[in-house]
């Protein structure tokens, strides 16, 4: 019976000190890919699209208002709509959430994020979009592998 109460115990002990040490680990991947995101975002806010595209995966896959799109499309559409003379003036993130997944390679960001656009006619916009990032680490990086952004429901 001693034995079995021993045994129990370095059981539990052993359990406790995984979760500790697992929840340790999955908070500092929540904090990179938090760190990331805001890097992300602050480099589509100034309009900087050598370093906004380095953070997809080649092989992304992304959903937009119009449809869906690959790294291809997307970083030819986005230039060539940045060099006809609309700029993004500000993008603000709020309300992100990330959930990384159980063997720390993978993570899901989805947050809120207030968009002001310059358009090259002189108008100016305010949208809120809603935005869910995939993001896994490959080769010791991370990259977005996939990515979700559509207009939030306006407010009542």
């Amino acid at each position: 019976m001693k034995t079995k109460l021993c045994f129990t115990a370095v059981l539990v002990t052993a359990f406790v000190v995984h979760a500790i040490v697992l929840f340790g680990q999955q908070d500092s991947v929540a904090a990179e890919i938090t760190a990331l995101e805001q890097k992300f975002n602050a480099a589509y806010a100034i309009n900087d699209l050598k370093t906004y595209f380095s953070y997809y995966a080649p092989d992304m896959v992304q959903w937009l208002p119009e449809g869906r799109t690959d790294l291809a499309g997307y970083e030819k559409d986005w230039t060539a709509y940045i060099a006809a003379g609309n700029k993004t003036e500000a993008a603000d993130m709020s309300d992100l959430v990330v959930k990384v997944g159980p063997s720390r390679d993978s993570a899901v960001a989805a947050y809120a994020l207030q968009v002001k656009t310059k358009l090259a006619n002189g108008q100016v916009t305010n949208e809120e979009f809603q935005e869910t990032d995939i993001w896994f680490k490959r080769d010791g990086a991370w990259k977005i592998v996939a990515l979700h952004y559509s207009p939030a429901a306006k407010k009542k």
